[in-house]
């Protein structure tokens, strides 16, 4: 559909000012590996393909990082009340180095590693700013299924009971009608 599809989306995050100001916030913040991911992208990306004119409103922006030596859940927590007294945004942070024990997987060893566990394929897209101001994508799992406009299984997550709640529950469909369920 795209002949450069990682840039087509860096072009519509870049165009974003509430995305650019989440960005620019995230980076000041010097965490490790991080990203702002889930919907955050894959959202943006679904309103183009629907050709909406305004960006469907976040639930909350997914702040995601990797430091194993500092994954304590009370950081996340000071991170997210920094965040929130300097922005109108809703944000949700979370030290990747522990999310494993949640989710019951080996330990994992990146934030790009963590991602490819999961749910849906097109949650696992994320952006990062870095202090030049150049943005680059992160898609362990690829861009195709999301700029196809599919909302798929990660069969990684080994837990399809996830999906089929999170598709649900999130009504995407509903907002964004052209999209295809696969598994």
């Amino acid at each position: 559909m795209f002949h450069d599809p990682e840039n087509r989306i860096l072009v519509w995050l870049h165009a974003d000012p509430v995305r650019r100001e989440a960005l620019e916030l995230a980076e000041r913040l010097g965490l490790a590996d991080w990203c702002l991911a889930a919907g955050f992208v894959r959202n943006l990306v679904w309103d183009r393909l629907h050709g909406y004119a305004h960006s469907t409103p976040l639930n909350d922006i997914d702040l995601v990082y990797f430091d194993p030596d500092d994954d304590s859940e009370s950081r996340d927590r000071d991170l997210e009340g920094y965040l929130n007294s300097v922005s109108g945004l809703p944000w949700s942070v979370k030290n990747q180095a522990r999310m494993h024990e949640r989710n019951g997987d080996a330990p994992y060893r990146s934030t790009s590693d963590a991602m490819t566990y999961w749910v849906e394929r097109e949650t696992a897209v994320g952006v990062r700013l870095n202090r030049e101001g150049s943005m680059s994508l992160v898609a362990p799992l690829g861009l195709t299924s999301l700029l196809e406009g599919q909302v798929t299984y990660n069969p990684r997550c080994r837990n399809q009971a996830a999906f089929r709640e999170r598709s649900r529950r999130k009504e995407w469909l509903s907002i964004w009608p052209r999209l295809v369920v696969v598994g």
